[in-house]
C-alpha cells in the first residue's frame, strides 16, 4: 500500500477558491473528507472536490452512519463511506481499494485515450496485439460488400463482431442472423428464400425470405459448416450471380445484400470434412476473419472486467463494486474454455452475489482451471 502521507484530509476553507490551488500545491491519491470538520456545505464541497479532481477519489467520513447520508454521499460521486470512529485498519483497507480503483481506471483512460486503440467497432472491447490485426482488417472488409467468413471458438464474440462489420460499413439495411445447422433443404430455403403462394401443401399466401429483409444490409448465416450438401450449391449460386429462387418460382430475384458467414469450425477443418464443397469454401476463405481465444489475449482481462462490471452492474441496477488484485491473479491462471462469454457469465454470477462494494473472490472459486487448450490453427 501506498504511504498514508498520500492521503490529504480535507478541512475548511475560509475561501472556496483556494481549494484548487491547494490541490495544485498538494496533489493527492486519495481524499478524506470529514462532513461535520466542514464549516461550508459539506456536499456541495464534495461536488466542487469531484469537479477540480473528478479522478481522485474520495473517502467520506462523519459521526453518523443515517443511510440517507451515506447515499447522498455515494450518488455525489464519493468512493465510499466510513463512520466514525474508525480504525486504522478499517481506513487502510479502503484506501488500498481506492487506490486500486483508480489504478485501473487510469489504464483504461490510457488504453482508450493515448494509444488509440479501443477500436470503434460496436462494442468490441480489447486492447490486445492478437484483436489490433483483426480489427485493422475487419475495418478494410466493411469497406466493400465481400462475403465475410468469420472463424472462432465458441463465445468469442463471433456475432458481435458481425454487428461490427455492419454498424462500420454504413449499411442502410438491416441486420439478420439465421442459424443454419440442422435446417433441411426445404427448410434452408424456405427460410433464406422465400416461397410463392401455392408452393407446396399449406403455402397459401406467399412468404418473403429473411434474405429479402436483410435487403441493402447484412445476413449472418451461423453455423456455416453444418449446412446441408444441397443448400450449399443454392448459397454458392446466390453469392456468385447474386441470384435466388423463392421455392415454387422459376425466375430467379437478384438482390443486394452482405453475407457474412461464421462457423466455429477452423477453416482446415471444413475443407477436410468432405461434407463441406470446397468452391464454396474457397469463396468463403478469400476474405476470411478469425477471433482468437481469450487465452491468447489475456492481456485483455482488466478491460474486459472493468466493461462487464458496468454492464453487469447497470442491467442490475447495482453500484459498480470494486476488484480485489487478487482477483487478476486468480483470472490469469484460467484458461477459458468458453471464452468471453464464460468471463461475461462469473462476472455476472458475481455481481449478483455482491453483498458489499468489492467483489469477493470467493465467488469465483468455482473457476477449476483445465489444462490449457491448443490453439486451433
Amino acid at each position: 500500500m501506498k504511504a498514508l502521507s498520500h492521503l490529504y484530509k480535507v478541512g475548511y476553507w475560509p475561501d472556496g477558491n483556494d481549494i484548487s490551488a491547494k490541490l495544485q500545491r498538494q496533489k493527492s491519491d486519495v481524499i478524506l473528507l470529514d462532513l461535520h470538520i466542514s464549516q461550508e456545505d459539506p456536499f456541495g464541497l464534495l461536488k466542487r472536490l469531484k469537479s477540480i479532481v473528478p479522478h481522485t477519489p474520495v473517502i467520506v467520513t462523519s459521526e453518523t452512519e443515517k443511510s440517507e447520508l451515506v447515499v447522498r454521499a455515494v450518488k455525489q460521486g464519493a468512493f465510499d463511506f466510513v463512520p466514525k470512529p474508525y480504525s486504522l485498519e478499517r481506513i487502510k483497507l479502503v484506501v488500498e481499494q481506492a487506490l486500486e480503483d483508480r489504478s485501473l481506471r487510469n489504464e483504461i483512460d490510457y488504453l482508450r485515450h493515448e494509444q488509440d486503440i479501443i477500436y470503434s467497432f460496436d462494442r468490441v472491447i480489447s486492447h490486445s496485439a492478437a484483436m489490433r490485426g483483426v480489427i485493422e482488417t475487419l475495418e478494410k472488409f466493411s469497406e466493400t460488400d465481400a462475403t465475410i467468413l468469420i472463424t472462432g471458438e465458441t463465445g468469442t464474440g463471433k456475432e458481435l463482431i458481425s454487428k461490427a462489420i455492419h454498424y462500420a460499413s454504413g449499411c442502410a439495411g438491416g441486420f439478420v442472423v439465421v442459424n443454419v445447422a440442422g435446417l433441411d433443404d426445404n427448410v434452408f430455403s424456405d427460410t433464406l428464400f422465400g416461397h410463392v403462394p401455392g408452393a407446396f401443401t399449406g403455402a397459401n399466401e406467399a412468404r418473403r425470405g429473411l434474405i429479402e429483409k436483410a435487403s441493402g444490409g447484412t445476413l449472418i448465416l451461423d453455423e456455416i459448416g453444418d449446412l446441408s450438401a444441397e443448400s450449399q450449391v443454392k448459397l454458392l449460386r446466390f453469392l456468385q450471380d447474386g441470384e435466388y429462387l423463392p421455392l415454387g418460382q422459376d425466375e430467379p430475384k437478384q438482390i443486394q445484400v452482405r453475407v457474412v458467414a461464421v462457423t466455429n469450425k477452423a477453416p482446415h477443418e471444413l475443407k477436410e470434412s468432405g461434407t463441406f464443397r470446397k468452391d464454396l469454401y474457397f469463396r468463403l476463405q478469400a476474405h476470411h476473419i478469425h477471433i482468437p481465444p481469450l487465452r491468447e489475449r489475456m492481456d485483455d482481462i482488466p478491460i474486459l472486467v472493468d466493461h462487464l462490471l458496468m454492464a453487469s452492474s447497470d442491467a442490475l441496477k447495482k453500484k459498480k463494486p470494486t476488484v480485489p488484485s487478487q482477483l487478476f491473479t486468480l483470472l490469469g491462471t484460467y484458461s477459458y474454455p468458453g471464452n468471453v462469454r464464460e468471463l461475461e457469465n462469473a462476472i455476472e454470477r458475481a455481481v449478483v452475489l455482491s453483498k458489499s462494494r468489492t467483489i469477493d473472490i470467493e465467488d469465483f472459486s468455482f473457476l477449476q482451471s483445465p489444462p490449457t487448450m491448443p490453439s486451433k490453427p
